[in-house]
């Protein structure tokens, strides 16, 4: 595997050195290892986990950087993350015009766009009903500024969390019909929602579906229904998010403008790339697999976003702190929680609002109001996980699903409560806000356990009052006294492989080793060309062996920073989050001199005008 090391640090490690490549670092040694050992013999971790090399086929990787004319160590990572020779060049610069399909492969599309053109022609009003979340917020707001720029007339709505929950409502639906909406598009919901649907079609509102979560053999009452998860879709485009299914009804509806001649002189044909900034930011935030369109969303829309032509993603970004060119990391850890923060706990339009809104003072404000919103959400996350923690832990290592449950929990942390059990515990969570009698749940899974088929199940089953999802996340509302039922049917569910693997173990994969020597401006600018990174191709991942800890302390809520330091006398920094209620905090925070395998990510750290590189500490073992 990858192994960085300086000169005055080399590998003492049996292996065999298959070349040497400059300037990455001082010298860069290529190494071979089984993949099946545990890599610098750590078979388990202060975070519990085994470490295992990525790369399967040296030979590939080596393939792959002559044939690309890539830097060996860019070949290394793509071909760890399965990437053919074949595929090479359009997975470093992926393109929409290598990816995009024609929108109307998918069932119902043509229908849906010759619904919107009518809309528009007849003057109607059209109305977007939208999720609270970043993928609702940012489809929602995609629509309303392509439908507002051809010249319609339109209004949006989105449920508050609390007190209408997830998805169409017979209510919502019945006064948008009143106040002169003709159509309804749902977005990032709707594919179950069968009773309000029927109902809009008993007051004669017609509704068209735009989702992307898991449909059932049968299908919502609608005039039509685009879901790239339906039963009958065969096209592989599954793993689009909500907004990128979105994007997609754009490019059929201006098509189908273009081919009717609705545009002229006074009405020109709007760039339809000018959004992809918001399809980018909805696609990274729903963590759905960052391959072939979505890949070239996200690569597209990055550059879109470092222009700052949305007012609402500009204000945003200025009121992060956001300085540099936007990446990935942008977009899922600073820009996406605070979206999402108006539907957790604050005002579920919020995040629409900003996004689709294009005068600068107002955006500010709405940015400002969302910073506030993440602060609190994160207030009473901490205390959500804390009991919740609690109430797993003692049978976390012999339960197949994780179950917590509590009165007065916030429903608007529980999604992020779940994905932080699930992340420590290696295993599918579900955790539910229990209120007079009814709980609202939220789950995530693993890869290779589908959460989503299984709640749907258990919906048709009887157990639900209402749920769905995807592979790996869902949401559901039950009886209270059905928890334990509940519980019981998931266990079954998911215990049922029939591959006969499970839940794989715990394991941390890495994509090499390297002395701090090694991580250079020249490394970091040879991983971007993987870039970017997420969902189905996983940031690079390092090891820094034997570093000793110069200098730690808590910085923020839970999060340790230090200063690493290694034999060649030199000195990174270093930060590893949520860290002190693992064993990994209190370890490098009281190392005695003790030297440690240090494994995480490299990022740019920009602070007061200066850039350097820094480490985000993922896990460690001891030497």
């Amino acid at each position: 595997m990858v192994e960085v090391f300086s000169d005055s640090e080399p590998c003492t490690r049996s292996c065999q050195a298959i070349s040497v490549v400059a300037p990455v670092a001082e010298a860069v040694a290529f190494e071979t290892q089984d993949t099946g050992e545990a890599f610098l013999g750590v078979e388990r971790s202060l975070t519990g986990k085994r470490w295992r090399l990525r790369l399967a086929d040296e030979r590939a990787a080596l393939l792959l950087s002559q044939r690309l004319e890539v830097p060996e160590i860019v070949g290394r990572i793509l071909a760890a993350r399965g990437v053919t020779s074949e595929e090479g060049e359009a997975f470093l610069d992926p393109t929409l015009r290598h990816y995009m399909p024609d929108p109307t492969t998918l069932h119902d599309m043509k229908v849906a766009a010759s619904r919107i053109h009518r809309a528009l022609s007849d003057g109607e009003t059209i109305a977007v009903f939208a999720d609270y979340d970043v993928d609702g917020a940012t489809s929602c707001a995609l629509l309303l500024r392509f439908l507002s720029v051809v010249g319609g007339k339109t209004v949006f709505y989105v449920p508050d969390r609390m007190a209408e929950g997830y998805g169409p409502n017979e209510a919502a639906l019945k006064n948008l019909h009143a106040e002169g909406a003709a159509l309804v598009i749902t977005v990032d919901c709707g594919i179950t929602a069968f009773a309000p649907l029927a109902a809009a079609a008993r007051m004669g509102l017609d509704v068209i579906v735009v989702d992307h979560h898991e449909a059932e053999p049968s299908l919502p009452e609608a005039c039509a229904v685009v879901d790239p998860n339906r039963l009958d879709e065969s096209d592989g485009f599954g793993h689009l998010a909500a907004v990128g299914v979105a994007y997609l009804l754009v490019v059929a509806v201006n098509r189908l403008l273009r081919e009717e001649g609705w545009y002229d002189e006074m009405r020109p044909e709007p760039d339809l790339m000018q959004w992809l900034d918001l399809v980018a930011l909805g696609t990274v935030c729903d963590v759905v697999p960052l391959k072939g369109l979505n890949r070239a969303y996200v690569a597209q829309g990055l550059k879109i976003m470092s222009r700052r032509g949305n007012a609402g993603l500009m204000a945003l970004a200025d009121v992060a702190g956001v300085r540099e060119k936007p990446g990935d990391y942008h977009l899922g850890f600073i820009l996406g929680p605070r979206v999402n923060a108006g539907g957790r706990v604050g005002r579920a339009d919020l995040g629409t609002r900003l996004l689709s809104c294009d005068d600068p003072a107002a955006a500010h404000i709405m940015a400002v109001d969302l910073d506030a919103f993440n602060q609190k959400r994160r207030v009473i996350e901490v205390g959500v996980l804390e009991a919740a923690t609690r109430q797993v832990e003692e049978e976390a290592s012999a339960a197949s699903v994780l179950f917590a449950a509590g009165e007065g929990w916030h429903p608007g942390v529980i999604g992020i409560v779940a994905g932080r059990l699930k992340e420590r515990f290696n295993k599918p969570a579900c955790v539910f806000a229990l209120d007079r009698g009814m709980a609202k749940g939220s789950g995530r899974s693993v890869p290779g356990i589908d959460l989503g088929a299984a709640v749907i199940a258990a919906r048709q089953v009887g157990l639900l009052v209402n749920g769905g999802g995807h592979a790996m996340a869902a949401g559901m509302t039950v009886d209270e006294d059905k928890i334990p039922e509940l519980k019981t049917f998931l266990t079954e569910r998911l215990s049922d492989d029939p591959s006969g693997v499970g839940i794989p173990a715990l394991e941390l994969k890495l994509d090499g080793a390297l002395s701090i020597s090694g991580a250079t401006r020249d490394l970091m600018a040879s991983l971007e060309r993987a870039a970017p990174f997420g969902s189905g191709n996983p940031e690079p991942r390092f090891v820094l062996p034997h570093m000793a800890v110069a200098k730690a302390d808590v910085v923020g809520e839970n999060h340790v920073r230090c200063f690493l330091s290694d034999a060649g006398h030199g000195r990174l920094k270093a930060i590893a989050f949520r860290s002190l209620d693992t064993l990994l905090g209190p370890t490098l925070l009281n190392n005695r001199g003790e030297t440690l395998h240090i494994a995480g990510r490299l990022r740019i750290d920009s602070w007061q005008e200066q850039t350097r590189i820094q480490l985000m500490i993922d896990d460690a073992a001891p030497t």
